[in-house]
């Protein structure tokens, strides 16, 4: 019989590939960690929410989440968008639910109203309130950027420009046409596991050969590389020339080949010759992730466009159940008493390692306080 291994979770990943270790287990199955890393990766990160279409004309709104914070991206009637609080100054009624187009936000739960730009507009009922002045009760704003259209948000207003986060990554997209591209579909997956072992899982392809067999027909897996910038990589992959072709190409060779950036810590965008996709990896707790997929496509109302969308959704489903499957059998697996922490493959996980390593920097390695065995963990 095993004997138990140690279950204290470390972040002391190591600096040097060849003698790394992973993350603990723990780091994926103690619930703790999840607030813990709401406040110190998420909530200082910036993290996608929407696209630009989705809040374009004076009015139109939509809603999300970031870190567990309500966010509300609005259009002012400067035409800008702005990233607000969701939360009604009053008792923490919703202001607005969903997306839509409206002349002014009015909470749902006591009528409170706001304009386009979170001033407080107004308070029903509220005479013979004293010392309370509208102007100091207006809807706290988030920082907001844009790259190819899509809309980031950051809790943290200290946080650095997103470009210090992107680096050269649009410099390095600037010829493949992407801002000519528009959304054409998007699906959703609720899946078993840790956002972080389906982040480990996309940043190699260690395991296409064993888990993706029709994935691992269309790429040169010989040829497939990984390279680490500060906030990002990029897994290289280039195509068979006589690959069935469900994985489209392009008349280059620089079209010739898959490209995956992920972006800290949960932003996926993959690159093809006649569309991208973003993934968006959100926890829904310590053991429940929500992969979010958004497909972008030149003149998508084409019929042949549509034709095309549905070929390359329905090979992304493929693939996604896949992978699925043995995120779901890690997770399991991230629990047994025979199991603490791994190894990193020198030439197929420097991008695993990476991501660990940034992991570890924003949660303030060392490791917080242990908890005594048994107290906290996983059932």
């Amino acid at each position: 019989m095993h004997p138990a291994v140690p279950k204290e979770p470390s972040l002391d990943i190591g600096e040097r590939l060849a003698s790394a270790k992973t993350l603990s287990s723990r780091c994926y199955t103690d619930p703790r960690f999840f607030d813990l890393e709401r406040e110190k990766v998420f909530g200082r990160a910036w993290q996608l929410v929407g696209r630009r279409e989705q809040a374009a004309s004076p009015g139109q709104f939509f809603t999300a989440e970031v870190a567990g914070e309500p966010v509300l991206v609005v259009c002012g009637d400067d035409g800008r968008p702005r990233a607000l609080s969701n939360v009604c100054r009053h008792r923490a009624g919703p202001v607005a639910a969903g997306e839509g187009t409206c002349r002014a936000l009015r909470c749902g739960y006591h009528g409170w109203s706001y304009a386009l730009d979170g001033r407080l507009l107004g308070t029903p009922e509220f005479e013979g309130v004293e010392g309370f002045g509208k102007e100091e009760h207006g809807l706290p704003p988030f920082p907001i950027e844009a790259w190819l259209d899509l809309l980031f948000v950051s809790l943290d207003a200290s946080t650095a420009p997103l470009a210090e986060t992107l680096e050269d990554l649009p410099e390095r997209l600037a010829g493949r046409g992407l801002e000519t591209m528009k959304f054409a579909a998007g699906k959703t997956w609720t899946i078993a596991c840790n956002w972080k072992v389906y982040v480990d899982n996309y940043l190699e392809g260690y395991h296409i050969p064993i888990v993706h067999p029709s994935l691992f027909q269309e790429l040169d897996y010989g040829r497939y590389e990984t390279e680490t910038r500060g906030s990002y990589s990029l897994q290289r992959a280039p195509l068979r020339p006589d690959a069935p072709g469900q994985v489209p190409r392009g008349e280059g060779a620089a079209e010739n080949e898959a490209l995956y950036f992920w972006i800290f810590p949960n932003l996926m965008v993959n690159v093809y010759a006649d569309n991208f996709s973003t993934n968006l990896i959100l926890p829904l707790g310590h053991n429940r992730t929500l992969t979010v997929f958004e497909w972008f496509f030149r003149d998508p109302e084409e019929p042949e466009v549509r034709e095309a969308v549905r070929r390359t959704v329905a090979f992304s489903d493929e693939i996604q159940l896949q992978d699925i499957a043995i995120c779901e059998a890690v997770q399991k697996g991230l629990k047994s008493r025979t199991y603490d922490r791994g190894r990193y493959s020198v030439r197929r996980e420097n991008g695993v390692h990476h991501f660990h390593s940034l992991y570890a920097r924003a949660m303030g390695a060392p490791h917080p306080d242990p908890l005594p065995p048994g107290e906290g963990a996983e059932a």
